[in-house]
């Protein structure tokens, strides 16, 4: 096999699907002790979606996958593996991919998920683009997919309000050079584990008639720790990726965090002392939608002409694990 690793890969094309079903926060505030008010000023958010009845990760996931590929001007059975980062499979195995593949109608391509929370995008990315790298593989499916609404305690106000459900996708393939994924930078911090966690389901608490209907099978999140941990991590990872890359913060055309919280965004934006115009946000529109926001909202961002051929573009995930990643993109497309 030749040794590939100078080679150029990048983001060829891009998809999306947001589930029909809008649940704002007038909504909300008929079934829970909130209000629009409390939410967006803690949050930002002003509404979220909400996966059909019936449906399931693996399926809103191909969804955003078919819109990846028709973007990158490919046909599917170009497609060599697929990573699907989620925290939302459709079971715990097989894996989320494995259904995608199916859901797809491919034939023997690789496909496995990558369970790195909120900073799961990135992480399978940086997988899909060392696979392309090493001369593996040549086109990899990326996709972040999450039915965060169905782990939800819809009583708990601190967290019910913060979740969405979407699906985000990107087709990785050799650019020229000088193009594509500049830099990575991944970590993770297991003594984190405890402050967000879906404690239930696993060999840890297997399921069981005591627990079944305990608090213990949704989501638990301890906010202000996250929120600390948060603010901090952006930065960080964000300088660390832009020093792989030799460039400096001066040089980024468009910055995306994971769609958390405004007010995370806004903190981690003062300390890096970027303007808020370089900034993508659309946290108001989907809420925290976990390892879909950054697919999401690049996909966005294309779109309404903010990231254009050329643009050094920053994406930056933190979450669950706790994890983070960052990653610097000379824009291809």
């Amino acid at each position: 096999m030749p040794n590939c690793n100078n080679l150029s890969v990048g983001i060829v094309g891009t998809g999306v699907y947001l589930p029909e079903t809008v649940l704002t926060n007038a909504e909300l505030e008929k079934t829970v002790d909130t209000s629009d008010e409390w939410i967006r000023s803690r949050s930002g958010i002003c509404e979220r979606r909400i996966i059909n009845e019936g449906e399931a990760t693996s399926d809103i996931a191909c969804r955003a996958a078919r819109m990846a590929v028709q973007d990158a001007g490919i046909s599917l059975q170009e497609v060599d593996a697929i990573v699907v980062a989620t925290v939302t499979p459709d079971m715990l195995f097989p894996s989320t991919a494995c259904l995608v593949q199916n859901g797809l109608g491919l034939n023997r391509v690789a496909a496995f998920d990558v369970g790195a929370g909120c900073s799961g995008f990135v992480y399978a990315m940086g997988i899909g683009s060392q696979f392309i790298k090493t001369g593996m593989y040549n086109t990899v499916l990326v996709i972040g997919a999450e039915s965060l609404s169905r782990i939800i305690n819809w009583q708990d106000r601190n967290t019910c309000v913060l979740f969405g459900d979407g699906a985000g996708a990107a087709v990785l393939r050799p650019v020229p050079e000088g193009f594509g994924i500049l830099s990575l930078d991944l970590g993770a911090d297991g003594s984190g584990a405890d402050l967000l966690k879906l404690p239930a389901g696993g060999s840890r608490m297997p399921v069981t008639h005591e627990n079944c209907c305990s608090t213990d099978h949704y989501l638990n999140m301890s906010g202000r720790e996250v929120f600390k941990f948060a603010v901090k991590i952006i930065g960080e990872s964000a300088l660390n990726a832009l020093e792989k890359a030799g460039l400096d913060k001066k040089d980024v055309d468009c910055f995306i965090p994971h769609q958390a919280n405004i007010r995370i965004i806004e903190a981690a934006v003062r300390r890096l002392n970027l303007p808020m115009d370089k900034v993508f946000v659309n946290v108001q529109k989907y809420g925290n939608t976990s390892a879909a926001s950054i697919p999401v909202a690049v996909h966005e961002a294309v779109a309404e002409g903010r990231i254009k051929r050329g643009d050094i573009v920053v994406l930056v995930g933190f979450g669950a694990g706790l994890t983070w990643g960052a990653s610097v993109i000379k824009w291809a497309k």
